[in-house]
This record gives C-alpha cells, sequence and structure tokens, in this order.
C-alpha cells in the first residue's frame, strides 16, 4: 500500500524551508508507481485515460502520457493542456455536460474521441465535421447505484449524460444526421470507491446496459468507458482498492461477454495523483473558544476545499512531532466561518509549527478557492 503521505518529515522541512509555505509538492515515483500498479493489474483491452480534472500539472500529465496514459479532459483548457503533449490521435478524450461550439471544433481538430451528452453535442459535431465521425454517448443510468455521494448524484436526476429511458427517441433522432455515428458509451457511476466488489457491480450493469442497446438499436461499440471512481484511502484505517480483484472481474467482464470486441476504458484521476501530493502549511495562531481548540493555519479552503464539500478531511500530521493527542478543529485564513479543514487529533502544537496534509494529489490546488479574498496562490513543487 502506498503511504498517505508522499514526503517524509525531512523531506517536508526541507520542500518548506526552500519553497516557502503553503504549498504543494508532488513525487513524481508516487504518481508513476500507482499508474504502473494498475497497469500491471488490468487486461490489455483496458485503456487508461487519466482524468485531467483530479490534476492539471504539466508534471503529472507528462508522467504519465510517458507510462502510455489516454486522457481524459472537460474542458477547453485541460484540452489545450495535453495538446502540447504531443500526443498521436485517439489518445485524448473530452467530456462535459455543457460544450460549447469552439470547443468541440478545438476537439475534433485535435482528433479527440467526443463524449457526446446528448442531442445538442451529437447535432453540433455533425454541423461542424463533412466526413463520418465516431463519438461516445454519454448514458446516465435507471440501474440503481450504491453511490450515496452527491458529486456522482446516484440514479435520480442529473445533467449528465441521456437518461437511459430516453434513449430510443434520441437514438432515432441521431440516426438522421449525416456524419456522426455513434460508437461508444459512457457511463460514470461511482466516486472514490475502494470496494472492488461494488466496482464490478457497477461494471457489469453497464456491460448490460451496453448488449441491450445493441440487441434493441444494433449499436456497434468500439469502446465501452466505465468512468472512474477507483478510491484511495485517507485515513490509516481505510482499505485501499484491491487492484488485482478488480483487474480479475474485468478480464471475466470482457469473457462473459464475447459479443464485445473493442476496449473498456476507465479514467481514474484521484487514484493516480492523490497519493503523489503533499500540501505544507504553518500554524499562525491557536486559539481556545467556548471549549474548542482551533489551530488557525495559513491556507484553508482556498487551497484545500475537499474537507468542506464531503466533510472528510485529509490525512494530516505534524512534521518532527509524535502522535496526535490533542483535538484541534483546523481553520484557515479566510473571513468566513466555511473556512475548516477538519477535525482532527495532533500532538500539542505552536505558533509555526509546519503540518503536511497527504493525498492532495488529487482535488488541491485545482479544486480550491483560489481566488478568494486574493491571497497569494502556493507554489507547485514537482519533485522529479
Amino acid at each position: 500500500m502506498t503511504s498517505l503521505f508522499a514526503f517524509d518529515d525531512a523531506n517536508c522541512r526541507t520542500l518548506a524551508e526552500a519553497h516557502g509555505t503553503p504549498c504543494f509538492a508532488y513525487s513524481g515515483a508516487t504518481a508513476a508507481e500507482q499508474f504502473r500498479s494498475l497497469r500491471a493489474a488490468l487486461p490489455a483491452r483496458v485503456r487508461l485515460a487519466y482524468a485531467v480534472k483530479a490534476n492539471p500539472h504539466p508534471g503529472l500529465l507528462k508522467c504519465f502520457a510517458g507510462l502510455g496514459a489516454s486522457f481524459d479532459c472537460a474542458s477547453i483548457g485541460e484540452l489545450e493542456r495535453v495538446q502540447a503533449l504531443n500526443l498521436p490521435p485517439g489518445r485524448t478524450f473530452f467530456a462535459g455536460p455543457g460544450k460549447r461550439e469552439e470547443e468541440l471544433h478545438k476537439a475534433l481538430a485535435m482528433g479527440v474521441r467526443i463524449q457526446a451528452e446528448g442531442f445538442e453535442d451529437l447535432a453540433r459535431i455533425d454541423a461542424l465535421v463533412d466526413r463520418e465521425t465516431a463519438v461516445n454517448l454519454r448514458v446516465h443510468p435507471a440501474f440503481d447505484i450504491d453511490e450515496g455521494n452527491r458529486i456522482i448524484g446516484g440514479s435520480g436526476p442529473s445533467a449528465f449524460g441521456v437518461d437511459e429511458e430516453d434513449l430510443p427517441d434520441l437514438l432515432q433522432r441521431a440516426a438522421t444526421l449525416h456524419h456522426v455515428r455513434i460508437r461508444g458509451l459512457h457511463v460514470f457511476a461511482a466516486s472514490n470507491q475502494r470496494d472492488a466488489a461494488k466496482l464490478r457491480t457497477i461494471h457489469c450493469a453497464v456491460l448490460e446496459l451496453a448488449r441491450r442497446l445493441k440487441e434493441a438499436h444494433g449499436l456497434v461499440f468500439e469502446q465501452i468507458d466505465l468512468g472512474g471512481g477507483l478510491g484511495i484511502p485517507y485515513a490509516p484505517d481505510q482499505t485501499p482498492l484491491d487492484l488485482m480483484n478488480l483487474g480479475g472481474s474485468l478480464a471475466d467482464l470482457l469473457a462473459a461477454h464475447p459479443w464485445f470486441s473493442g476496449e473498456l476504458i476507465l479514467e481514474p484521476g484521484r487514484f493516480l495523483a492523490g497519493p503523489c501530493g503533499v500540501y505544507l502549511a504553518r500554524v499562525v495562531r491557536l486559539k481556545e473558544s467556548r471549549g474548542t481548540r482551533f489551530a488557525i493555519l495559513e491556507g484553508g479552503i482556498n487551497h484545500l476545499i475537499r474537507p468542506l464539500l464531503t466533510g472528510e478531511p485529509f490525512p494530516v500530521k505534524a512534521v518532527g512531532k509524535g502522535a496526535g493527542i490533542q483535538a484541534y478543529t483546523l481553520a484557515g485564513p479566510l473571513c468566513t466561518s466555511l473556512d475548516r479543514l477538519g477535525e482532527v487529533r495532533l500532538p500539542g502544537l505552536a505558533s509555526g509549527d509546519l503540518l503536511a496534509f497527504g493525498t492532495t494529489g488529487a482535488y488541491g490546488l485545482n479544486e480550491g478557492m483560489t481566488h478568494f479574498l486574493s491571497h497569494p496562490v502556493p507554489p507547485e513543487i514537482w519533485v522529479d
């Protein structure tokens, strides 16, 4: 299992002294290890497309590109970052519920495979091309998703994709288009899932949906995109995802569907990038307030918003100190009572102490409220 902290205390101190705090640091070796361990566990017919939204740092993109990754982009900015890698056509996907025409034009010019969210995407692509163009169609499934996280939204109303029950009408309309051909299925139905059995259930349901679409509508699928959702631990007592179990279940799934001769796609973002990052920040001051002990830090939700969104803090340690024995509410410097990074146990703290937050390589700085209150943007250090 990869450690919750990509850098030990000595390296955290060195990084803080060399670059100042607050700052983010990313370990290229850890990122490469995550990719290689996942790749080795999966069948050859499973493609890994790194979800750039997890962390678009150029060092990460270059690292994963060199290891053979494809890339899942969700904006024109992410497309441009991946374009700088000079990859051959076919290694980039473009998703997102609100694609503008100029973004579609850019993606088509790059040779990107577009994940269409609805008929509007299909019609706009059809008007932009003059030859047969394959796209993947994102479907919001009707099957029950074992997912309570509001970031995904379960099987209720969704802004993403085509509702499964609306597919017959959409496919009838799509058949009237001149150039667009639906050649892939895209379903995203999990978030930070560490249980391989639950992922297997979701993946099986997606393949069954694809089979029904093939039989009922004659669709020929070159690709079936199972989305992301591969989870990582955020606490020492959390069990990591069993990669061999995951790989075995995908091999079984392919064997159980001999009608499908194409490739499966996974879009890991958090799994690949999360463990490589640490966030370093110092304690500015301490305060006791009506029974609560606050440690007020240099950075807060402007740099790490995940604790506010999910209610789960990043793992944190006091660099150079022992085990945690005192309860602290970690607060940031922003003028809002929402600026909290979690309730944790740490050794007795003092002003100037250095804290290290682990697994911040994904959904860290790029997800934070960076411009709120105009605090300086912390540096991101790539350690290759």
